[in-house]
């Protein structure tokens, strides 16, 4: 059992615990996840002469004098790269789609380049195929230093033509949305763009950082601002990831917790579009600071992914009443608040080493110091649902307004103050797990189950 917990969590800390090592003699997971030498601090590399201190695509080590220096990944993951490199040009030469030939060419140079952004490009043309493949360097949550090297991961994916076709009406919305955000002029003065892609997959494979732990339902990619600027992103609805925890963690947990008169209003549905709005969301809002410190990845550094995962959550359901509001939305609000109360109760699980556990934690005690709902005496949680649109708009605006200013000592003492889990909250997830309901899911994959092997 330990051997196949380590392979679940890539390594002996459970992602989904705090990141609490369950190897005895295991120390801490080290804050830079061996991107950074162990015995580094941030100072250290702050004053050091390493010409990529905040680089996406490479390891920092030290030369045999001690002194820290980079090394890219083309050089460091030299020969798994290349053998990568060489099976996605085998795949290239077999695909007959030509969007998809060019991006896997781009995608196998890249890995040798560490050069990724010809091929980010040539993937966000890539909107005929019904094949999706994401692989490579991409998202920096394990750097807890400072969240900037990214690693590796890949996802196959198979495209729902008729889901996705009945998302792409939302994101020519996004202009309207913006300028209707609950905050100050100043923090939403940024045109989101209209070219972004909303469609909707079946997933058939994770492999790498998107396997390790709580497994993803959605992907919004690129993560390049400048990428996006020009591109817009891809919001990637994994669906049958997303049926599979609704089914079997969700409404177990929902019919423990959630008050016995809101039960009705739990549906699939509800649950598919808070999460597809989570992924639009992260277009809305604010990529630059207001007052010069840059993007506000740069200057919220480690405390920006977990803030953007809040604002994401926060902002999708703000997106879901102002559709539901204009008539672009069909279903009852009650549906959509109810269903993300339960989301709550799922992710806050995940625990304060996971950037969306952290942020579900923030949502969760916001929204119950603000009233938005009310856990009754039979210990079961009961929305209110005039309050619960207040506290939406209230967290949004906060939200934004720390991202806007790039204030990082003012997240950190949000994250200190309100992304914890209170006794009367543990005692209720302490429940579930007696029940045995689990935290995440995992994949039956590869390809004897696709069968084809």
């Amino acid at each position: 059992k330990t051997r196949e917990f380590i392979k679940i969590n890539y390594g002996p800390w459970d992602r989904l615990n705090d990141n609490k090592p369950f190897v005895k003699g295991i120390g801490d997971k080290p804050l830079g996840s061996g991107f950074y030498p162990a015995d580094m601090t941030r100072e250290e590399l702050e004053k050091s002469d390493v010409s990529d201190k905040k680089g996406l695509y490479s390891m920092v080590q030290r030369d045999k004098s001690g002194k820290l220096i980079s090394i890219p990944y083309s050089v460091y993951f030299k020969d798994e790269l290349k053998k990568a490199a060489d099976l996605l040009l085998q795949a290239a030469n077999i695909t007959e789609e030509i969007q998809l030939k060019k991006y896997l060419t781009l995608r196998a140079e890249a890995f040798l380049t560490d050069n990724y952004i010809p091929s980010d490009f040539a993937w966000m043309d890539m909107t005929n195929s019904g094949l999706d493949i994401i692989i490579g360097p991409i998202e920096n949550y394990e750097d807890g230093l400072f969240n900037a090297r990214a690693a590796f991961e890949s996802y196959v994916l198979v495209k729902d033509r008729e889901w996705s076709k009945r998302l792409e009406k939302y994101v020519a919305m996004l202009p309207e949305l913006q300028r209707g955000l609950p905050v100050d002029a100043a923090y939403k003065k940024e045109s989101p763009g209209t070219s972004s892609q909303l469609a909707a997959f079946d997933v058939v494979y994770y492999a790498g950082d998107g396997n390790s732990g709580g497994k993803t339902i959605a992907v919004n990619l690129p993560n390049d601002e400048m990428i996006q600027q020009k591109k817009g992103t891809r919001r990637s609805q994994l669906k049958n990831a997303m049926r599979a925890k609704f089914d079997k963690i969700m409404l177990p947990i929902a019919a423990e917790l959630i008050d016995e008169s809101q039960q009705s209003h739990l549906s699939f549905d509800a649950f598919f579009a808070n999460v597809m709005f989570h992924e639009v969301a992260h277009g809305l809002g604010i990529k630059s600071t207001i007052n010069g410190k840059g993007f506000v990845r740069e200057a919220l550094q480690e405390q920006y992914s977990w803030l953007e995962e809040g604002k994401a959550d926060i902002l999708g359901l703000y997106m879901v009443s102002s559709l539901l509001k204009k008539g672009e939305l069909e279903g009852d609000i009650k549906d959509y608040y109810t269903t993300f109360m339960a989301g709550i109760l799922r992710s806050v699980r995940f625990g304060a080493g996971e950037a969306h556990g952290k942020a579900n934690m923030l949502c969760f005690n916001f929204f119950n110091k603000n009233g938005a709902f009310e856990r009754t005496a039979k210990g079961r949680y009961k929305v209110n649902y005039e309050k619960f649109e207040l506290a939406m708009n209230d967290l949004s605006r906060e939200i934004l307004t720390l991202q806007g200013n790039g204030d990082k000592a003012a997240v950190e003492k949000v994250q200190k103050e309100m992304a914890l889990v209170h006794n009367d909250l543990q005692s209720d997830l302490d429940r579930l797990s007696k029940k045995g309901i689990p935290v995440d899911v995992i994949f039956e994959q590869g390809l004897s189950v696709l069968g084809l092997k």
